[in-house]
């Protein structure tokens, strides 16, 4: 149980010491020279264009249906 415990104050240690990672590039001043996209307008779009409403007929035979459905017909 100790041994873990050492194992991980070491790796904290160790992590502490390391190196500074070097800083990013501040590239924002580029990008925004490079996004000279122009955005046309949005318009709506009804969602439910098209639907039509279709009540169950009531059960059927399984079989009958699969066979109307199949990729042969």
């Amino acid at each position: 149980m100790k041994t873990t415990y050492i194992a991980g104050v070491c790796a904290l240690g160790l992590g502490a010491c390391a190196q500074v990672p070097t800083p990013l590039p501040d590239v924002t001043a580029e990008q925004a020279v490079a996004n000279s996209a122009v955005a046309s307008p949005i318009s709506y779009a009804d969602p439910l264009a098209g639907y039509s409403y279709r009540a169950p007929t009531g059960p059927r035979n399984w079989r009958q249906v699969n066979d109307e459905q199949a990729e042969g017909n």
